[in-house]
């Protein structure tokens, strides 16, 4: 992806670049390159530089926006990592890792602190639903620590769809817990090199294993015959037949990426901020190359 299009898809974050990360983030072959690159936005008038970062609005508002930002990444990290913990305890849960804006550095008042989560498999809705039973009883439905709307169970690693949103995702998630597990679902998500050629996937090495208390064990033994079989796939027909009512605003087309159910996948994205980030991408790309031609 070339350097023009890393700094729009984040603009849309209103998130400053600096020139490591544009290059980290594209798939130019140096540093001298990407500056190459950049220069030549800079001259045409359709990027901006204050001080060390890159952005496509010339707003310096911005850069105290991602630096006051990042040092609230910082300073609410610890949470994330004792409820990582603590929802690696639950039945089925196979790995965790930490999505959305806060795996790129990033934490504000306003936002929440993402889970990516993967589970056995044919347990999904078995380990989804305690996930959501435990946040609306103890937490009153609070997402504020514990937004867990994404999951994938072990035997469906791959991510189906393949776009810069989904490629940013997967390339910045903090895996937590599940070190295996995570090994698997790298090994079946290479298809993000094609968009980031420079951007390692990081943190891997120290991914914790995760060790299942004797109840747990005990539970996850009770149901692991048909019985178990049964009650999952009586879970996921019970929610999906409630999303259905709760969501009907949302064609069948945009339901199937939004509202993903099926026996191995689990998405809760009713505002398809997917679909939104991409269109605003496209039409911001075209409007620039317009421009510049």
């Amino acid at each position: 992806m070339n350097p023009l299009k890393t700094l729009l898809y984040f603009s849309i974050f209103k998130y400053p670049l600096l020139i490591e990360e544009v290059f980290e983030y594209s798939n130019t072959s140096s540093i001298e390159e990407t500056s190459i690159f950049l220069d030549e936005y800079l001259n045409e008038g359709v990027i901006f530089k204050i001080g060390n970062y890159y952005l496509c609005e010339n707003e310096p508002s911005y850069i105290d926006r991602r630096l006051k930002g990042n040092q609230m990444a910082k300073a609410i990290f610890y949470k994330a990592e004792k409820v990582s913990k603590f929802i690696a305890k639950f039945p089925y849960v196979s790995a965790v890792g930490i999505s959305g804006s806060l795996s790129k550095g990033y934490y504000d008042e306003n936002g929440d602190i993402d889970f990516f989560i993967i589970t056995s498999s044919n347990r999904l809705w078995i380990a989804r639903t305690l996930l959501i039973l435990y946040k609306k009883l103890f937490l009153f439905n609070s997402k504020k620590y514990f937004c867990v709307n994404y999951f994938v169970s072990e035997d469906a690693l791959e991510i189906q769809e393949k776009n810069q949103f989904t490629a940013t995702e997967v390339v910045t998630l903090i895996p937590m817990y599940g070190q295996i597990a995570f090994q698997k679902f790298y090994k079946k998500n290479r298809w993000i090199n094609s968009f980031y050629t420079n951007k390692n996937v990081v943190g891997i090495e120290q991914t914790q294993s995760i060790k299942k208390s004797w109840a747990i064990l005990l539970f996850q033994q009770l149901l692991q015959y048909r019985i178990g079989d049964y009650i999952d796939h009586s879970l996921l027909k019970l929610t999906l037949r409630k999303w259905k009512q709760k969501f009907s605003h949302l064609d069948a087309k945009n339901f199937k990426v939004a509202m993903k159910s099926t026996k191995n996948i689990s998405k809760h994205h009713p505002q398809n901020y997917q679909k939104k980030v991409i269109d605003i991408l496209d039409e911001r790309y075209e409007k620039v190359l317009l421009k510049i031609n």
